[in-house]
């Protein structure tokens, strides 16, 4: 059974910074690209960033400069640190990624349960 578990979340203060981590555990045989997105109240869900297995990235214009994804493929965790951040960036934020594992036979979704990111103007 494959897992995303997201940590990092919390609140803070506009204008500071947190580091959202999002490790895949399960009997994975591959990961392509790994996401973070994000969910307002009475919003919909939007994608923020996104890297490639290799790591390549795309930003939503609305975190570009302020907001870096990164991952580490030994650990299959995915990192997004946001700083300079805004009350408008409070949200549920949701990791995402495209895996392959031992119970299926092509990559699918897999989603976390998200972590809240609160940030007070």
């Amino acid at each position: 059974q494959v897992q995303l578990v997201e940590s990092g979340g919390g609140l803070v203060q506009a204008g500071g910074s947190l580091r959202l981590s999002c490790a895949a555990s399960g009997s994975i045989f591959s990961i392509n690209s790994m996401n973070w997105y994000r969910q307002a109240p009475g919003k919909q869900r939007e994608l923020v960033a996104s890297i490639g297995s290799g790591g390549s990235t795309n930003y939503a214009d609305f975190v570009q400069g302020r907001f870096t994804i990164s991952r580490d493929n030994a650990k299959n965790t995915v990192y997004l640190q946001m700083n300079s951040l805004k009350p408008e960036d409070t949200a549920v934020y949701y990791c995402n990624a495209k895996i392959l594992s031992s119970q299926t036979i092509a990559f699918r979704d897999y989603w976390g349960r998200g972590t809240q990111v609160t940030v007070s103007s």
